[in-house]
């Protein structure tokens, strides 16, 4: 079963290193790497050049991360899809043997787990654990979702609800996940793991003004997939996040 890994870049030099490292070191090896690359101008591409585990690389100017994303769903083979950023690592070598053992069973048909969120120059630094809890079909509603750099996928997911909606700038992660999980029937399995370290740091949450921003293109994401949230569940989505400091 291989298992395509999409990772989006763009002068990526400071970190993409640990992430090309961590699958590298996965004791799981039916693994193809994407990289999707923005055209870098510092040492991105050097760096990947050095890791031949790299199954492909795609060097274009693309219109944001999330048309990236969606150049990496578009060219990869494998039958289970994940996606890591370029400043994110897996926790330990046999996260992706663990994804593929959910995966045996064919009634799967999405898996998420855990995330620590660590600093920006010291990846054993935690600062928030995003513990996300068993799915429930009231989950979305009460302003939950799933850290996306641990949910994966099988290809036929994405063959039956599309891509990344490319209009919204900072949550079509959002958006993708409420089609995947809350619009269509899909066979959910939680992994009660931590397996994702990602480094602090966020466009939506980077000032008053952006969490405004996020809060509109959330109810957006609602709209669109003409789904009606209630009326607390966009005010306790970053309820949520201030939580996850409370339980490091």
């Amino acid at each position: 079963m291989i298992v395509s890994i999409i990772t989006a870049t763009f002068n990526s030099s400071t970190t993409i290193k640990d992430t090309l490292t961590c699958i590298r070191q996965q004791d799981y090896h039916a693994i193809e790497h994407i990289i999707v690359d923005g055209s870098s101008t510092d040492d991105t591409l050097k760096i990947i050049g050095q890791f031949p585990h790299v199954a492909k690389i795609i060097s274009e100017k693309d219109e944001g991360i999330y048309d990236a994303m969606n150049k990496g769903i578009a060219a990869a083979s494998g039958e289970i899809i994940g996606i890591l950023n370029s400043d994110d690592v897996y926790v330990h070598e046999s996260v992706l043997s663990k994804i593929v053992s959910v995966f045996e069973n064919d009634a799967i048909d999405v898996c998420y787990a855990d995330l620590l969120y660590v600093q920006q120059h010291d990846l054993n630094k935690v600062v928030r654990t995003w513990k996300s809890g068993i799915y429930k079909p009231v989950s979305f509603h009460r302003g939950w979702m799933p850290p996306h750099p641990t949910v994966f996928v099988r290809r036929r997911v994405y063959d039956q609800v599309g891509h990344f909606n490319t209009s919204l700038k900072s949550a079509a992660d959002y958006e993708l996940m409420l089609r995947i999980f809350v619009k269509y029937n899909f066979n959910i399995h939680y992994i009660p793991e931590f397996i994702v370290k990602m480094r602090i740091g966020g466009i939506s949450n980077a000032s008053f003004r952006n969490r405004v921003t996020a809060n509109k293109e959330d109810r957006k994401a609602w709209k669109i997939n003409d789904l009606h949230p209630r009326f607390f569940t966009l005010y306790l989505k970053p309820i949520r996040k201030l939580t996850q400091f409370l339980k490091r």
